[in-house]
Order: structure tokens, then sequence, then C-alpha cells
């Protein structure tokens, strides 16, 4: 069963997705593509609610230090992608090349070129959490966003203001 519920972000509507126990989806109901039915909701559940704080702590301009149960559905290398993702710290960010090495260090197989990490970017299917807003282009432009570029460069400005000057860039 899919539970879908509509949440208000100050960069507007959003619309989770969950199995009952942890989240499957997180996107900005103007997006592209947004595969839930905006007229649908439910009942409030438990991982709706952990949700909630977490989107609460993070437009307060803080960093959740908390990551709510994720269903990742996709291929391994999506996967190891959106994991990769995930250990870019609040207020920092990253280039398509340099999240390309991360993803390929260690393994014994074909190394993904930064356009192939883009390509699983794009396919991340819970923005925010899995922060893909914090990849960046090489030369410090900012490209693609399911949200939007303006939203974009929002959420980036919003880690910048609250993040330490020591911790900021660490990973460019």
């Amino acid at each position: 069963m899919l539970y879908v519920r509509r949440y208000s972000s100050p960069l507007g509507d959003m619309f989770a997705s969950s199995d009952g126990n942890s989240i499957s989806g997180l996107w900005f109901a103007d997006q592209k593509n947004i595969p839930v039915n905006s007229s649908f909701s439910c009942e409030k559940l438990e991982i709706f609610f952990q949700l909630e704080q977490w989107l609460t702590v993070y437009f307060s301009g803080k960093d959740p230090e908390f990551t709510p149960p994720l269903s990742l559905e996709s291929s391994m290398f999506r996967k190891s992608v959106w994991e990769a993702l995930l250990s870019i710290p609040f207020g920092s960010t990253v280039s398509y090349g340099e999240l390309a090495r991360r993803v390929n260090s260690g393994k014994n197989e074909p190394q993904k070129s930064a356009r192939a990490i883009g390509g699983a970017v794009a396919h991340n299917q819970i923005l925010l959490i899995i922060p893909c807003h914090r990849v960046i282009a090489s030369n410090g432009s900012l490209t693609g966003y399911a949200g939007g570029i303006d939203r974009k460069r929002k959420l980036l400005e919003l880690e910048k203001e609250n993040t330490d000057d020591c911790c900021r860039f660490i990973l460019n």
C-alpha cells in the first residue's frame, strides 16, 4: 500500500510517499514527473510525523542530524550514488566529478562517468533528505534540479547561512 501526505514548505507544497514504515518519495508539488496523485491523502502515520520533524528542523536552517527510514527502490548503481549523496554534509557541495570519484572508489568494476552519476542523481526520488541539491558543476555553477534551479539556489543559501565557515567547503 502506498501512503501519500502533502506538506507546506517555505519553498512550496511538497508530497511525500511511504510504504507505511519508510519514506519512498519526497517531491515539490509543481515539479515534472511527480509520480503521486495530488488529490490522494491519508491519515498521519508515524513515519510522516518523523518526516515533518525533519522538514521543520531543515527549513529552520539547521542540520536535522537524523534521517528518517528511507526506502530506496532502484538499481544497485543508483542506490550507490544516493548513498554517496547522503554522505555530503549539510552546508557543503561536491561536483559531479568528485561524486563520481567517490562512487567509483575501491570498486573492481568499470568506472562510471560524471555524466552517468548525473543521471542517477536526476532520478533521486527523495529530495532534500537525499541531498542532490548539493551537487554542482565543476566550475561551481548550478545545474539541473528536479525542484528547479531557483529552489536549488535557495536550499544552498539556507544551508550556507547556517554553517560554520570552517566546515562549509571541505568537500570542494
